[in-house]
């Protein structure tokens, strides 16, 4: 669960420091005034991705791969990455590229300023924070991602210990092994 964790800690970390922020909202059919909000934070997944671009603005954080080495002599190490995907709303696209810049500037300075978050998890600044602006021409919908690379917590493997151990040697093998197992001699 420490992915899902992740996310968990990211939304909450998101909501916090874009609560301030007042984005333009799609005008729905049944309102007459433009209405405002903070972006709503999303994980995994939007709640209906056909009406994505009703829910703007938003944050959706994703986890896109992940990796768990174990290098021989060396601690473990375990790394998700995670892709932000960014969507705002402006009827004048020159407005609505800024507003995207702000609310993208506003996240990525707030981890770069943290790094940790959820006391556990960890941003690798070594693989960098990388974003990219969606070139599409997509107006009145202004959309872009950034990746991140988080340290996660290691997974200590669980090993036997004591006579039932596969590999223990110095009291015979396990009962389950005994004559599939060429034994001492002595035995």
């Amino acid at each position: 669960m420490t992915k899902v964790t992740l996310l968990e800690q990211l939304r909450a970390f998101t909501q916090a420091s874009t609560e301030d922020m007042r984005l333009p909202t799609v005008l729905q059919q049944d309102e007459d005034a433009q209405a405002y909000r903070a972006p709503e934070v999303y994980c995994a997944r939007l709640p209906d991705s056909r009406a994505a671009k009703k829910k703007a603005p938003y944050i959706l954080h994703q986890i896109i791969t992940g990796k768990d080495a174990f290098p021989a002599g060396k601690h473990p190490q375990s790394a998700a990455v995670v892709r932000t995907i960014f969507c705002v709303y402006h009827g004048d696209e020159q407005e609505g590229g800024l507003l995207l810049l702000g609310l993208m500037e506003r996240l990525r300075i707030a981890l770069l300023e943290q790094v940790v978050i959820g006391r556990q998890f960890i941003l690798d600044l070594g693989e960098g924070l990388e974003t990219l602006i969606y070139p599409d021409d997509t107006a009145p919908y202004f959309m872009g991602e950034m990746s991140s690379v988080w340290k996660l917590p290691t997974i200590e493997r669980k090993i036997a210990h004591g006579k039932d151990a596969i590999h223990f040697y110095g009291g015979g093998y396990p009962p389950d092994l005994r004559g599939r197992v060429r034994q001492d001699p002595e035995t």
